[in-house]
């Protein structure tokens, strides 16, 4: 039988079409978020500056009686609380918009080009799958596309939860631009069937797991690097400096430090028990492949790397002295050995993994 004929080209080309319309849609959305933040109002954005700068050096006045009828006046030093990481707990950032009227326009139209993007980009992967009657990431211009899909849909579900995270939407699609980039153009691999080893229901829950996790991965990892630059933010305040312009109208719209620091504390620890199993699954499918639960393959090291490193970040935050920006930077790690896992292993290490294919 040959394998190729098996592949319906015109819903292959479908496929094509869909893909390139997603990023079109994406470009529309990604300026439509530049246009949230530059036009979003500047003379609204000093709530944290305010919560910063006067109550570090505020003092409550006491008034002591005296015994001759009199009063003293003592000064007595606010207590300010602080976050995890060490830094002053102030409110949360207007957002991406500033409170601004037209640049929360702006932004709800970049989030309603972004779901149209995603509705357009989700039918190029079904349709995809459709081409070949299989899992639509049998190689990695799939795994690419499926993945910014998912990465773009865990999104837009907590906007739908009604969690505030559209500062998320700036970023996010400007690294789905870049993944789509590199996926149509070096990692393209025309729609085919998949070698014997991969016809297996393992290829749909092993991955499936993978991919999201991946995508949970990138939304922490997102949030934590914008926790370095806010918290940074912050302490430059706290001691009296002054930030430069660009960074104030920036940085003052997100959440507080410890609202960024919080939001990726809690979606890696929410994500690491399936990343767990994903290694798991992992190892039961390549017992029933190639006879052997685990290999040393550079598939699987960089996988349980990649748990290690997790799980050291998840044990740093449990740990006294090893919170915040230590435990952020951690974070990052962690998800610098995913994304090595996710390209480099299949790019530039011989791996039992590389017969999908680039």
């Amino acid at each position: 039988m040959n394998l190729a004929a098996a592949t319906n080209e015109s819903l292959a080309e479908m496929s094509n079409v869909l893909i390139y319309s997603s990023m079109a849609v994406y470009t529309l959305a990604f300026l439509a978020h530049i246009a949230e933040w530059v036009l979003g109002s500047r003379s609204k954005v000093g709530r944290t500056a305010a919560a910063l700068t006067a109550p570090a050096a505020g003092t409550v006045q006491v008034q002591v009686r005296q015994r001759g009828g009199g009063t003293t006046v003592l000064d007595k030093p606010e207590v300010v609380t602080r976050s995890a990481g060490g830094a002053r707990d102030v409110p949360d950032g207007p957002g991406a918009a500033g409170g601004d009227e037209k640049g929360d326009l702006y932004g709800r139209i970049a989030v309603s080009l972004t779901t149209l993007a995603f509705l357009v980009e989700a039918a190029g992967v079904v349709t995809r799958a459709l081409s070949v009657q299989r899992a639509p990431w049998g190689n990695m211009y799939e795994f690419s596309t499926t993945f910014s899909t998912v990465v773009v849909g865990a999104y837009l579900g907590f906007l739908v939860a009604g969690k505030n995270v559209r500062w998320l939407g700036l970023p996010l699609v400007t690294t789905v631009l870049l993944d789509l980039g590199i996926a149509v153009t070096w990692l393209y691999t025309e729609s085919d069937q998949l070698v014997p080893a991969l016809h297996s229901y393992w290829l749909w829950i092993h991955v499936s797991t993978a991919i999201f996790c991946g995508a949970v991965f990138y939304l922490g990892a997102v949030a934590t690097l914008l926790y370095l630059f806010r918290d940074s933010y912050e302490n430059t305040l706290a001691k009296g400096g002054t930030p430069g312009g660009f960074a104030r109208s920036v940085l003052e719209r997100l959440p507080a430090a410890a609202s960024l620091d919080k939001f990726a504390y809690r979606v890696n620890a929410a994500i690491f028990p399936l990343w767990t199993f994903t290694i798991i699954a992992g190892a039961i499918w390549a017992g029933d492949a190639w006879g052997r639960y685990w290999g040393w393959d550079a598939k699987e090291v960089w996988s349980f790397i990649t748990w290690v490193a997790y799980a050291a970040y998840l044990h740093a935050r449990a740990t006294a002295g090893w919170k915040g920006r230590k435990a952020a930077y951690v974070a990052l790690i962690a998800f610098a050995c995913w994304l090595f896992n996710y390209y480099g292993v299949n790019m530039f290490v011989n791996s039992l993994h590389s017969y999908a294919g680039v």
